[in-house]
């Protein structure tokens, strides 16, 4: 239950993104406020683990990717289609295969090259225009997708990389790197104009991020208590069930329509991460 909890609150999150974005505040600057919960109550129940993380440059790297993952999701779940963004986010089992390959030296099999193979095909469904020609990247959302799925493979085997590293270490990374990757890039591009200004307070935001605060909390805790005690097969099955609570919820509340290329590109992505999942159990 609580690795489909998490998968709940990132399915769902979509919605309270699009109304902070309403109500003035940037998706960058949530995502900002969002992790920075997370950063300090680590930093006040183990306050050495700022410096220790300063003196590893692959858990600085970590962090970075991190941060990179959730600004390219939650901005491109905020602006765009949900279904064909979740759908691109979740080619990661092909991005994790080339990473594992380049990166942690693993053996790139024939049966990774046929789950590759088959990502690719849904990929290029989902984004086929209906009844037209070749697939093309339709907006900034459609490649903040891609974005975020590339920076999630490559946060896992980062992970694996760190493995030996303690929890407490990896975690305030991922914390500290989703709140100030997030915010520079917010700064940044909003003192250029691309994106929104930090806005004045209100609580017509203020009382949501503080509430979506919590709950990416309790669901980053649920993760890491569900990813420890359940076999990876099963780990990675559950996690897929953000796709359902993703297209279901836009469909039911964002008035989003469910294309045939759609439905079958995103039935053979889905696939791909379950044979995917399949392959590390048998790897285990």
């Amino acid at each position: 239950m609580s690795l489909v909890f998490n998968a709940l609150v990132w399915g769902l999150s979509w919605w309270p993104l699009r109304q902070l974005q309403l109500a003035g505040l940037h998706p960058l600057w949530a995502t900002m406020l969002f992790f920075a919960a997370g950063a300090v109550l680590l930093v006040l129940w183990r306050p050495s683990v700022v410096g220790q993380v300063l003196r590893q440059p692959a858990l600085l790297a970590l962090g970075c990717v991190a941060g990179l993952t959730n600004a390219s999701f939650n901005w491109g779940v905020s602006i765009g289609d949900v279904v064909r963004v979740v759908l691109l986010f979740y080619l990661m089992p092909l991005w994790a295969a080339l990473l594992a390959w380049v990166l942690l030296k693993e053996t790139l099999t024939w049966q990774a090259g046929v789950r590759m193979g088959i990502a690719l095909c849904g990929a290029m469904l989902v984004l086929k225009p209906e009844g037209q020609g070749w697939p093309t990247l339709h907006s900034a959302a459609e490649v903040l997708g891609l974005l975020g799925g590339f920076g999630f493979a490559l946060t896992n085997v980062l992970l694996r990389q760190q493995a030996s590293q303690p929890v407490a270490m990896r975690a305030f990374a991922m914390f500290s790197g989703c709140t100030l990757l997030p915010g520079a890039l917010a700064l940044g591009l909003s003192q250029a104009g691309v994106v929104a200004a930090w806005p004045a307070w209100s609580w017509s935001w203020g009382g949501l991020v503080l509430a979506m605060s919590g709950v990416f909390v309790v669901a980053n805790l649920a993760l890491q208590y569900g990813a420890g005690h359940l076999p990876v097969r099963l780990t990675s099955v559950l996690m897929l069930t953000e796709v359902i609570f993703a297209s279901g919820s836009s469909v039911l509340w964002g008035g989003a329509a469910l294309t045939g290329n759609v439905m079958a590109g995103g039935a053979l992505i889905v696939l791909a991460a379950l044979l995917a999942a399949v392959g590390e159990r048998d790897a285990a």
